[in-house]
């Protein structure tokens, strides 16, 4: 691992202990050459996943960009850390499972907003917005009414 103060290739583990959300390794590091100490995280990649885009382009999967779509959605709102990371964790999970190798941008939003819509619904509005390409007041009525028919059938169910 590459020093981030020095540029050193020679850098030592001094401690090693799963994250907090158990889907990663946290390694305390040093450099023996400016005594630099820092921090990283290593995840289990089970396949290398690449994503299709609308234009047919096809580019690496990166989970950052996965997480800060998260981010965007939801800034702002009150939703825990731990629950997007979850969340994230989950679609990563589910698409590196899938088999498959090849994902399209479709399948991986259709994802996100499914687990958005059980995170927040503002933030599943604001993701759909731009996610279905909303032009009119009418297509925020139309998710705000599937937001509010899913609402009443969840309070006629617990009744």
């Amino acid at each position: 691992m590459r020093c981030p103060f020095c540029g050193s290739d020679d850098t030592q583990v001094k401690d090693s202990r799963p994250a907090e959300d158990n889907t990663s390794i946290r390694r305390r590091r040093i450099c023996p050459d400016c005594g630099g100490r820092f921090t990283t995280f290593e995840r289990v990649q089970l396949r290398e996943l690449m994503v299709i885009k609308k234009t047919g382009r096809k580019v690496p999967f990166a989970r950052d960009k996965l997480v800060r779509s998260f981010e965007i959605a939801l800034r702002k709102r009150p939703v825990d850390r731990d629950r997007i990371e979850r969340a994230v964790s989950g679609i990563v999970r589910r698409l590196e499972s899938s088999g498959e190798t090849e994902i399209s941008s479709e399948e991986i939003g259709l994802q996100v907003l499914e687990a958005l819509k059980s995170l927040d619904d503002v933030g599943f509005v604001r993701y759909a917005s731009v996610y279905r390409d909303f032009s009119h007041a009418e297509d925020f009525e139309h998710v705000i009414a599937e937001i509010n028919a899913k609402i009443s059938r969840d309070s006629g169910a617990e009744s």
